[in-house]
C-alpha cells in the first residue's frame, strides 16, 4: 500500500483556507446579531415605560 495516502502532510487542499479570518468573521457576525437584539430589547424596554 502507498505511504503518502495516509500522511496529511502530503495532502494539497483543493482551497485555502484561512482559520483566523473565518473565526474572526464568526465572532464578528455574532457580535453583531447580539447587538442588534440588545438595542431592540432596550428600545422596547423604555417604550413600555
Amino acid at each position: 500500500m502507498n505511504d503518502s495516502t495516509r500522511n496529511p502532510e502530503l495532502h494539497v487542499y483543493e482551497e485555502q483556507r484561512n482559520d483566523f479570518i473565518d473565526v474572526a468573521t464568526g465572532f464578528g457576525v455574532f457580535f453583531a446579531i447580539l447587538l442588534v437584539i440588545g438595542v431592540i430589547a432596550t428600545a422596547a424596554s423604555l417604550m413600555m415605560k
